[in-house]
């Protein structure tokens, strides 16, 4: 992969529960990570003493994060909701040469921020509530 923008990395939300997907407008900064737990099974009989894990046991998760202005009613309205609703909307993460990552995630974190001579912001923080698809580029 070969050098990106940073702007080209998107994050999309499900508008209607139906697939309809628009990118959060304003984001100025975002961020996806991938993390999976360890299955230690590491015994007595372990070859050298070393750590052994148990491959593909442990539970898979990621993230989302992003910050930035205000844009678009319309989104930055649905994120609002879905947090205060509790619901548990589709996203999509376009990562540029690389993927989609889509899949259902719960918004965990909301922010709001603003200075007297300045701006307002935001941050939000998703977390993976289900299983995520991957589609390459």
């Amino acid at each position: 992969m070969v050098a990106q923008n940073g702007k080209d990395l998107l994050i999309k939300l499900d508008m209607d529960n139906a697939g309809s997907f628009e990118t959060i407008a304003g984001l100025r900064a975002t961020r996806i990570s991938f993390n999976a737990e360890t299955v230690d099974v590491t015994s007595l009989e372990s070859q050298g003493g070393w750590r052994e894990l148990l491959g593909g046991a442990g539970v898979k998760s990621a993230a989302i994060s992003g910050s930035g202005v205000f844009k678009d009613a319309a989104t930055d309205a649905r994120a609002r909701q879905i947090f205060f609703d509790g619901e548990v909307p589709g996203f999509q993460v376009i990562v540029p040469d690389f993927g989609i990552i889509e899949g259902p995630f719960m918004v965990t974190a909301l922010e709001y921020a603003g200075s007297h001579n300045g701006e307002a912001s935001y941050e939000i923080s998703m977390a993976s509530a289900g299983a995520l698809l991957f589609t390459a580029l």
